[in-house]
């Protein structure tokens, strides 16, 4: 049994959802600290005719001191959902495929979301639905285990009867590999695919939203992301 562990991103990368269709359950790491500083969970990468674009979802943080990522609320006053909408739309009008998401879109960013993992859950449901990734998805949150760090991990493979914990190459150097052995936990590490596909406005960007892979390519998603 693969186990792995994710934050809960906005619109995550490909990279994101690879590490999901490897996995045989992927636990959403949502009940830890929400970082203080820049962090994936508010914010990514699409693309316009300038070359990046980055979204990013207000959330409130003024004196509330440190909160764990499922009790981090969505700022709405202003006009930012529109703007969203908006630079969606503009950006990827003449996109392949954008018609037939355009409606999830505008749901996405209406629906007055309370919480960031609110709105982030139910992009990573969309799309794993899109990728024809079938991995069981549970919430830190439902298994009531109170550990930090490589500990939180082996508590979640222990609880899911996991014999193996999946993680990025680039983080193995921030596991101890030595507390997972003791456990009988085998770490094994993947490198996400460097994907190449058709974009629109010019030069390829590599891991934007996966969103951009969806309005770019369609169903052809699927085939691009794990082949």
């Amino acid at each position: 049994m693969i186990i792995s562990a994710n934050q809960p991103y906005f619109a995550p990368f490909p990279g994101f959802f690879y590490k999901a269709y490897l996995s045989d359950i992927f636990v959403i790491l949502d009940k830890v600290q929400f970082p203080q500083g820049t962090t994936w969970i508010t914010r990514n990468r699409f693309k316009n005719d300038q070359g990046t674009l980055w979204m990013t979802v207000p959330v409130r943080k003024k004196g509330l001191g440190l909160q764990n990522i499922n009790e981090v609320r969505i700022y709405h006053e202003g006009h930012w959902t529109k703007k969203h909408i908006q630079s969606i739309k503009s950006s990827y009008a003449k996109a392949p495929y954008i018609k037939d998401h355009i409606n999830f879109v505008e749901d996405i960013f209406s629906s007055r979301f309370k919480r960031i993992t609110d709105l982030n859950l139910e992009i990573i449901q969309y799309l794993l639905k899109l990728l024809q990734i079938k991995t069981k998805l549970i919430l830190l949150s439902e298994l009531d285990i109170e550990s930090e760090g490589d500990q939180l991990l082996i508590e979640i493979c222990k609880r899911m009867r996991g014999t193996r914990f999946l993680s990025q190459s680039a983080a193995g150097k921030y596991l101890n590999a030595d507390l997972f052995q003791r456990e009988g936990i085998e770490l094994k590490f993947f490198r996400p695919p460097s994907l190449v596909y058709p974009q629109q406005w010019g030069s390829f960007i590599p891991s934007l939203s996966t969103l951009d892979l969806v309005f770019n390519c369609g169903p052809k998603a699927h085939d691009i992301l794990i082949n």
